[in-house]
């Protein structure tokens, strides 16, 4: 069974690969953005076919959308934290997208029961948005 911190890994360097990415999370797993409410987006996606489906629409939004940088804070067996950034391309603005991550990860019977992802939602609005921070 892999460990947290294994999942954490494989998660950040499979993103780009839905159908391994997918694999990694458990049936009632629960993927979370939580700021993206603040911009009026869905944030939650809950269940193994919601998480894919986000997952697989990641190539549509980004162009080259990789984790970097990638530091693991805190390591336990059922849990790992770390902090990660993605240099990518939004391709319906064509903008660069700089962001930082932070996640924490909760492992069960070694999968992903629970991955939050927190993120700057500045840089979303002024990458992603037509008129970037005025559309907000």
């Amino acid at each position: 069974m892999k460990t947290a911190k294994e999942l954490l890994l494989g998660y950040l360097e499979n993103i780009n690969d839905p159908d391994k990415v997918i694999e990694l999370f458990a049936d009632g797993a629960i993927l979370e953005l939580p700021y993206l409410a603040s911009l009026g987006l869905n944030y939650q996606m809950k269940g193994k076919e919601a998480i894919y489906n986000f997952f697989k629409n990641l190539p549509n939004t980004f162009a080259n959308f990789n984790f970097q940088n990638i530091q693991i804070h805190i390591d336990t067996p059922d849990q790992a934290f770390g902090e990660y950034e993605v240099n990518a391309t939004v391709n319906s603005t064509g903008r660069p997208y700089h962001q930082s991550y932070m996640g924490r990860l909760v492992a069960e019977k070694g999968k992903i029961k629970l991955l939050r992802e927190a993120l700057d939602m500045i840089v979303v609005g002024r990458a992603m948005f037509p008129n970037g921070l005025a559309d907000l």
